[in-house]
């Protein structure tokens, strides 16, 4: 049988899914601030794919994928890939666009627990979708139990919707404790309930940790890079550092860095971190300094896509 668990952020990475480069552009464009400023010139991409409107970066964007697989292979670690976008799935949402573009968010492991997430853009709602050959393929083959968080209501249209909403990028694990990510971008109040009601009675403690309402998830804001060890914006943290993490060691990120991404690294493990070349003079040395070995790539179009190592990918095994 198949073996499924993630211990912590920081365990050593053994499985793992990497994302594809695909995105549709709306018609219509309405929740564009996750695009760089160059494309958020709506009217010369709506409607289109990525790949048509900008076909050298895609080429770019996956070889930066590729560079990342070769990179997690080195160390072992075995790889997953969604499937593509069927022609079916670009055209049933093409008003609002639809995306394929990072693995983080549609469903996140805690423990022996896949959960399939409950994402706010419209863009993204069907994210799910090409990986669910992954999920029954490496899941219901396995020891761990699969869920999933109930669709949000829209019976009132979804500007009224009330979610709930759970992101796997507001979704950090440590142990028996779970930090949960609430800026009002992302997941909500009614997401954190949903999955403090489910994880509590297995034994977890389910933080919210309130962010400032331009942060879009929690991993933006704060990356557990080893026991004791963090990366961390405490300006973006509206109610401080969680007390179980208060006495951890702390490489401080200015609040206007997150735009940049700076803290979505990866950690393969406790002795090793993924992060973008642009970071190798800031982050990096400090990083280098607490001897953790850093792993530089260039991660420019992902990051101008609205998501870096840790959104790029979803562990099946960290123990």
């Amino acid at each position: 049988m198949k073996h499924i668990y993630v211990k912590s952020e920081f365990a050593p990475l053994k499985k793992v899914v990497v994302t594809q480069s695909e995105i549709y552009f709306p018609k219509q464009f309405k929740d564009v601030d996750f695009l760089s400023e160059e494309m958020q010139n709506t009217e010369e991409i709506a409607g289109k794919s990525f790949e048509e409107a900008y076909p050298e970066k895609q080429l770019l964007w996956e070889k930066e994928r590729e560079e990342l697989i070769l990179r997690l292979e080195s160390y072992g670690v075995e790889v997953f890939r969604p499937r593509k976008l069927t022609d079916f799935e670009k055209e049933m949402n093409a008003e609002h666009g639809c995306s394929n573009f990072f693995a983080r968010d549609p469903f996140f492991t805690i423990g022996n627990a896949v959960i399939e997430g409950s994402l706010r853009f419209m863009h993204r709602r069907n994210e799910i979708l090409p990986v669910r050959d992954l999920l029954e393929q490496e899941v219901l083959e396995s020891d761990a139990m699969y869920v999933s968080v109930p669709r949000p209501d829209n019976s009132k249209g979804y500007d009224s919707e009330k979610g709930p909403f759970l992101e796997g990028g507001d979704v950090l694990v440590y142990g028996k404790y779970v930090f949960v990510g609430k800026s009002g971008l992302a997941s909500n109040d009614r997401g954190y309930f949903w999955l403090k009601h489910f994880l509590e009675p297995m034994g977890y403690e389910v933080i919210q940790v309130v962010l400032e309402p331009n942060v879009l998830h929690l991993d933006c804001a704060m990356s557990f890079v080893r026991e004791g060890l963090m990366i961390v914006s405490e300006k973006a943290l509206l109610n401080e550092i969680p007390e179980v993490l208060k006495d951890w060691d702390k490489i401080s990120v200015d609040p206007e860095e997150i735009q940049y991404l700076t803290i979505n690294g990866l950690p393969i493990n406790e002795e090793t971190y993924i992060t973008d070349i642009q970071f190798k003079d800031t982050i990096g040395k400090e990083l280098e300094k607490r001897n953790i070995k850093v792993e530089y790539i260039d991660f420019a179009i992902s990051r101008s896509m609205g998501g870096s190592f840790r959104c790029s990918t979803q562990p099946f095994l960290r123990e």
